[in-house]
């Protein structure tokens, strides 16, 4: 008798789990409600209000389930959704301290895989991974936000797979890989092949790192570009500088002036992309996204990017700036996105905070 392979130590993609894109159906957004003003300094005051907008638009959509450390979060986080007009009823809050509220990065990644009968698919069930989130690898106050996978494991009564490489534990973040649910991830070398700066995986190389994604995320194909914009205290995140809008087709960010610092590694890119194949060997589609002017607060320059954008249910809510390549970037989404409208949100402040709508939100597929 044959014997039975041993799932305890199987991968989610030997078990059939993959990640889907962000477009598709989601059954909830998760989202922490802010309460570090380290990372508003001075406008800290504005960001629950801005939290407000993204609810009211991803609401609309799907339910959102907020973490909160505390009660006290709780009624203010009611508080503005009251006063902003969000359905509350949309709104399950789950209390687990934390140290920030950038959710991509902290919060739990879903994996999902089909069950079939007769050849047709009878329904999908969802897991989740745990990247032990370690502070970008550059803050020391990280502890409490990695325990949030875990938490939200239990609650949702789903298989929690933790990603290690080596035997020794995997960190990556949301915010530095995007993934067409088909086969293909992209991330760039700054952020997870850089050997002496925030380094989140010591002593291993590509190679390494790319059989860990392939095997607790289900992908087949990676891709690398170069780095990200000025700004971006992450170091490189994807999330800033590329985006798939469908299984075929991407949005990458372009700098035209050429005096400026961003134009340099963000040609490169353009340069990189050339080579890019999907998982089936064909060449996607790639569409060029305008960068705002340059954003200054306080002489440090932020790392402002149209590329930031949620795709929720009901909405693509996208960051805007106070410029006039905001119009420009909300209707070149606009042509992209079919399914479903394409709104701005004025992220001045937020992005203040080193990040963006991307940054603060993490899909639960359904």
């Amino acid at each position: 008798m044959p014997q039975q392979k041993n799932t305890a130590a199987a991968t989610p993609a030997e078990l059939g789990y993959t990640m889907p894109a962000e477009w598709e159906r989601h059954e909830a957004t998760w989202l922490g409600w802010p309460h570090n003003a380290s990372d508003w300094p001075g406008k800290f005051e504005i960001i629950p209000w801005v939290y407000g907008e993204m609810v009211r638009k991803i609401s609309a959509g799907e339910n959102v389930r907020l973490i909160v450390r505390h009660k006290a979060d709780e009624n203010f986080a009611r508080r503005i959704f009251k006063h902003v007009g969000v359905d509350l009823r949309k709104i399950k809050f789950v209390t687990h301290p934390t140290n920030r509220g950038w959710t991509r990065d902290t919060g739990p990644i879903f994996v999902r895989r089909a069950t079939h009968h007769a050849s047709r698919i009878t329904h999908h069930e969802t897991a989740i991974v745990h990247f032990h989130f370690n502070g970008w690898a550059k803050y020391d106050n990280w502890r409490k936000d990695t325990k949030v996978p875990e938490t939200v494991a239990k609650l949702l009564r789903k298989k929690l797979f933790h990603a290690e490489c080596n035997s020794k534990r995997f960190v990556i973040e949301g915010g530095g890989i995007e993934l067409n649910g088909r086969g293909t991830l992209i991330s760039t070398e700054e952020c997870y092949l850089d050997p002496k700066i925030q380094v989140r995986n010591p002593g291993l190389g590509k190679k390494e790192i790319e059989a860990t994604l392939k095997n607790y995320l289900g992908v087949k194909n990676i891709f690398w570009l170069a780095k990200g914009p000025k700004g971006d205290d992450t170091h490189g995140h994807i999330d800033d500088i590329c985006r798939f809008v469908n299984a075929r087709t991407l949005v990458l960010v372009k700098e035209k002036n050429s005096k400026d610092e961003n134009y340099k590694p963000l040609a490169e890119n353009w340069d990189r992309i050339k080579d890019l194949r999907l998982e089936d060997d064909s060449k996607p589609e790639v569409v060029e996204l305008p960068m705002p002017t340059p954003l200054y607060f306080d002489g440090v320059r932020l790392p402002a990017s149209y590329a930031n954008f949620y795709i929720c249910n009901a909405a693509v809510i996208v960051p805007t700036f106070n410029d006039p390549n905001d119009r420009v970037a909300l209707g070149i989404l606009g042509e992209l996105f079919q399914d479903r409208p394409v709104v701005g949100i004025h992220a001045v402040d937020l992005v203040w905070g080193f990040g963006s709508l991307h940054c603060l939100t993490q899909q639960q597929p359904a």
